[in-house]
């Protein structure tokens, strides 16, 4: 199958994948889409075919708190209306790079984790299979692990975490293995995530026990802790966060509760003492010429906040992680 990597008429087809321009439908107006980009079937996209597919995972079935983040996908779409065509701080315009589309959202089971979960994996894995780079909006966190088993299927990838909570307990009230606290546990024993190649940034918050990250620590993941952030300063953060995942394939995986709730007070289990969104947009803009394979945006739950101030906040992140995807896919097509 011919990829728009070595399509000859790649100029005209990243023309046709533009997002809605709000010089011709102003940005209130319009049916909701991610970044107002074009809505394609998963079927679609895989013979169009694109380069990027942007889709919501509807679930917070594994949230142990407060829910909402089923709604996340929604009030993403309606927020990214504001997101305009270029990285003012980067220059980057992620549409002149790749084809990208917005692929609507995962069928899941409201009522069933392990059936959810099956239900990511078939909608992905074949989107993976035929070489498109995947960008998530959930959606709690346990949508993550789905996610990993499909880009790590054949080997292991590394990890860019940026959350209040590690998320690799074993199982919540003596028993669930499936929660938003485990996910990256899973993956971890599922062999798709590489440990050594992990880090985890602004971790903060109580604990339920002293050693709660002793097996994360154990198996080789870096966490740097939201005090650490403070007292070494986002460049030497920035600096270690690369060390450790390399020059190989990686994932990066951003929930909404890294940021401090005074900027995103829509979110399952907020935390206080966390990034501003000035310094957020810091730190992810630092991960540039990275190896990203796929990303994620997760536990933006708007009723939670009904200004549509978190949604905001998640949008303008999925749109920097978009930009960071396809100067990484860019560079791959060299």
């Amino acid at each position: 199958m011919t990829r728009p990597d070595d399509d000859p008429t790649r100029a005209a087809r990243l023309a046709r994948f533009q997002p809605l321009s709000g010089m011709a439908m102003p940005r209130f107006a319009g049916l909701a889409s991610l970044m107002r980009l074009p809505v394609l079937t998963p079927k679609e996209a895989v013979a169009e075919p694109i380069d990027i597919g942007l889709f919501g995972i509807p679930f917070d079935s594994a949230t142990t708190n407060r829910p909402g983040a089923r709604l996340g996908p929604r009030g993403v779409r309606e927020q990214s209306a504001l997101m305009r065509l270029v990285n003012h701080a980067t220059g980057v315009c992620p549409y002149e790079l790749c084809a990208c589309a917005d692929l609507g959202d995962v069928p899941v089971n409201p009522a069933d984790v392990v059936d959810t979960l099956a239900r990511i994996e078939a909608f992905t894995a074949p989107l993976h299979a035929a070489g498109l780079t995947l960008l998530a909006i959930g959606g709690d966190h346990l949508v993550t692990y789905p996610l990993l088993r499909t880009l790590g299927r054949d080997a292991p990838v590394g990890l860019i975490h940026i959350d209040a909570h590690s998320d690799t307990t074993d199982s919540y009230f003596g028993g669930a293995k499936l929660t938003h606290g485990t996910p990256f546990r899973r993956a971890i024993e599922d062999g798709v995530l590489d440990p050594k190649r992990s880090v985890q940034i602004g971790i903060r918050g109580t604990l339920y026990a002293r050693d709660e990250r002793r097996w994360a620590l154990d198996q080789g993941i870096r966490i740097i802790e939201m005090e650490r952030v403070i007292a070494q300063g986002l460049p030497a953060v920035v600096t270690e966060a690369r060390a450790v995942v390399g020059a190989g394939p990686t994932y990066l995986s951003f929930d909404i509760d890294s940021i401090d709730p005074a900027f995103a007070p829509g979110t399952g289990t907020p935390e206080i003492g966390g990034f501003t969104s000035r310094e957020a947009l810091f730190l992810v803009r630092g991960l540039r010429g990275l190896d990203l394979v796929g990303a994620d945006v997760v536990e933006v739950a708007p009723p939670l906040d009904p200004s549509g101030t978190t949604a905001l906040v998640g949008a303008t992140f999925a749109f920097e992680l978009l930009c960071l995807l396809a100067e990484a896919r860019a560079r791959r097509r060299g």
